[in-house]
């Protein structure tokens, strides 16, 4: 494969969670790896969020400083930009607004990772954008209910990649219209989360979840889908008794009353905020555990997306079996050894009984997986070469 100069833009510096964090770098060192010139670049109107003190607003020092940590840390220094453009003269922090206008115009390509950054005029001389979608449905839903701001930014882009395997087959509801949507996952560098370390003996199943976002259910055609996990958690909400194991959820749940209520099913519960702020605590967590137990967002499972979560390939890629919601994925993997899908409580005691007596076999399925389906190598190759660059 000819090196090509290409940029990665997102998020990760204006919205600094451990898991948005791993997202990017994963594409960011993956595309290092097959050989490419890689840049990251933030060029944004949003205000960043400072996950120390909990503040969105114009400063980025926090920005910067953690944006210059990572490109040390995984060999992008020099090779960044945080670009205020909400700011009068776009001050920027890592390169200079004049160097990152001339890289638009000179990459072979931008990747848009989880479609975060606006198409203003800079970022448009570059003829080669692409949308890589970690979310997917309601970019679907809002072009079929005709709007105009979502159909204009899709079409922005030279091609568009989904997280949702379903999205345009006949198993996916919601009318793509024309957009050619192109099925990609996300990719893992896989010796970042590999461990020689077996869980310690008191390990448990673990998960990380924000419990809900506001503002982003969506209606459509008379049903209204939930973005938070919150309904889909209280509905397994026996999962620990049913399964005779133990559970932690590292998520925030409110109000109190329905905290104590997990309990007393079962669950062991951790405040994320130690997680959330530090990528390293993150991997750390993911790594210790046993294996994971998750839900899916309501709007993945009704729709029936085939989406799969970029965390749950990390616990894969660290040989922690999963136990996950079925989206739809299972068409294409998993559910033999390795990830478990359930719909029931049933399917979820099946799923820890198989894993607890054959644990290192489907420690070593989880692991064999992540390579065969969520490589870096193998997920970005695919990726650029289905763009044509």
């Amino acid at each position: 494969m000819k090196r090509k100069k290409l940029l990665v833009m997102g998020f990760m510096g204006s919205c600094p969670i451990a898991g948005v964090i791993w997202q990017h770098v994963h594409y960011i060192v993956g595309l290092q790896r097959l050989g490419h010139d890689v840049y990251y670049i933030e060029d944004s109107a949003r205000f960043p969020y400072n996950p120390v003190t909990f503040e969105i607003g114009p400063g980025f020092e926090y920005t910067a400083a953690l944006l210059a940590k990572l490109g040390e840390q995984f060999g992008f220094a020099g090779r960044w930009s945080f670009c205020a453009r909400y700011l009068p003269g776009t001050p920027t922090a890592g390169l200079s607004h004049k160097r990152i206008v001339q890289l638009y115009r000179d990459a072979d390509a931008i990747l848009n990772v989880c479609g975060a950054q606006e198409l203003h005029d800079d970022v448009r001389k570059n003829p080669c954008l692409l949308y890589i979608e970690s979310d997917p449905a309601v970019e679907q839903i809002h072009v079929d209910q005709g709007r105009t701001s979502t159909i204009e930014f899709l079409s922005g882009h030279h091609a568009l990649f989904t997280f949702g395997e379903n999205v345009g087959r006949p198993d996916f509801p919601v009318p793509t219209h024309g957009f050619r949507w192109l099925p990609t996952r996300q990719p893992i560098v896989l010796d970042v989360w590999k461990t020689s370390r077996a869980p310690r003996a008191d390990a448990v199943f673990t998960s990380v979840a924000n419990w809900s976002t506001k503002g982003k259910d969506i209606a459509w055609r008379g049903q209204t889908y939930l973005w938070g996990k919150a309904q889909e958690f209280t509905r397994f909400i026996s999962a620990p008794r049913k399964a005779g194991e133990q559970f932690e959820l590292a998520t925030d749940i409110t109000p109190a009353t329905l905290r104590a209520r997990f309990e007393r099913h079962g669950w062991r519960l951790r405040l994320p905020h130690d997680l959330s702020a530090k990528h390293r605590i993150y991997r750390d967590y993911i790594r210790g555990s046993k294996a994971e137990f998750t839900v899916a967002k309501d709007q993945y499972v009704r729709l029936n997306t085939g989406w799969f979560s970029d965390r749950s390939a990390c616990y894969l890629a660290a040989g922690r079996p999963v136990i996950t919601q079925d989206t739809g994925f299972r068409k294409f993997y998993g559910n033999e050894a390795g990830v478990f899908v359930f719909d029931t409580l049933s399917d979820v005691a099946e799923a820890v009984r198989m894993i607890n007596s054959d644990y290192r076999r489907h420690s070593r399925a989880a692991r064999e997986l992540a390579s065969e389906i969520f490589d870096s190598g193998k997920v970005l190759r695919a990726l650029l070469d289905r763009a044509g660059i």
